[in-house]
């Protein structure tokens, strides 16, 4: 008969874990520290892992603890890829917001899916982790005298621990820095890279939307310059100097109105910096056909 067992102390956990990386990552105070560091790497490479192991094998004979933790570990491996691999295919692409809550919606949906499957069984055949016990069982361990296989493992455990908590300081204190650069595109009207308008009608405005994302690791003032075949375009006053902070993304609508006609007419898009003013620091092109009025 299936138990009415409380909500597992593993899957509250785990959900909890996540639901505290969401809070440090958000908080700015906090985003910075030692801490988000530790959740971060727990939330990559551990608990997607074990919500779906724990959701895939709800009774106690499904998987020992150890093979548990292993698989966990494996399929977190797994899981995050794919995730960066679909919010690639999305408007979103792979950033660390739609990272962090498509991560943090699987696992909370994969541990309520664990604690269905696992209130269907009878009690003492759900899995659950006893923390006491769980404690105990150690204590005991420590007091019992250690064989040489028994002492080689716990080295290699304690060794492994360690060289990972120091892999985690050093990252924290000596965060890899990548070169720096400023991502500059160009969307269609419906905020995806594709269905450009390409083809205009003299004196009628279309829309696309301009995007710059500054990963220079400082605050950069940017100036835009839209050219129809080498001529400057009219441009609204928050797109013609634009100050953009570290880490920060700016996607605006723009009107384009051409006012003369042709074929394959060369549409600039020039983005410079604050440190060269002759030669553009990004550019993008479109072929655009301007006919006549209707």
């Amino acid at each position: 008969m299936a138990g009415n067992q409380k909500f597992p102390s593993d899957l509250l956990l785990v959900a909890g874990l996540v639901i505290l990386t969401d809070i440090i990552v958000l908080i700015p105070v906090l985003n910075e520290s030692f801490i988000r560091i530790v959740l971060g790497l727990l939330l990559v490479l551990f608990l997607p892992g074990y919500a779906l192991v724990a959701l895939l094998f709800p009774a106690k004979n499904g998987l020992e603890g150890v093979e548990r933790a292993a698989l966990s570990i494996g399929m977190s491996v797994a899981i995050v890829p794919l995730t960066g691999l679909a919010l690639d295919n999305t408007s979103f692409g792979i950033r660390e917001m739609p990272l962090l809550a498509s991560l943090s919606v699987f696992i909370i949906l994969a541990c309520a899916g664990a604690y269905i499957r696992r209130k269907q069984l009878p009690e003492d055949k759900a899995f659950e982790v006893s923390f006491k016990k769980s404690a105990s069982s150690i204590v005991e361990v420590l007091g019992k005298p250690e064989s040489s296989t028994e002492k080689t493992l716990r080295a290699f455990l304690a060794i492994s621990l360690l060289t990972l908590a120091g892999a985690t300081a050093y990252i924290s204190i000596f965060p890899h820095q990548h070169d720096p650069f400023t991502e500059f595109y160009i969307l269609g009207p419906e905020g995806k890279a594709d269905n450009y308008t390409m083809e205009y009608v003299q004196g009628k405005s279309e829309t696309v939307i301009i995007g710059i994302a500054n990963h220079e690791h400082r605050t950069v003032n940017y100036t835009l310059d839209v050219r129809l075949e080498n001529k400057s375009l009219a441009l609204p006053e928050n797109l013609k100097h634009i100050q953009l902070e570290d880490n920060k993304t700016l996607e605006e609508p723009l009107e384009i109105t051409p006012s003369i006609r042709g074929k394959d007419l060369e549409l600039q898009f020039l983005l410079f910096n604050e440190t060269e003013k002759e030669i553009p620091y990004e550019d993008l092109r479109l072929w655009i056909d301007v006919i006549g009025e209707a």
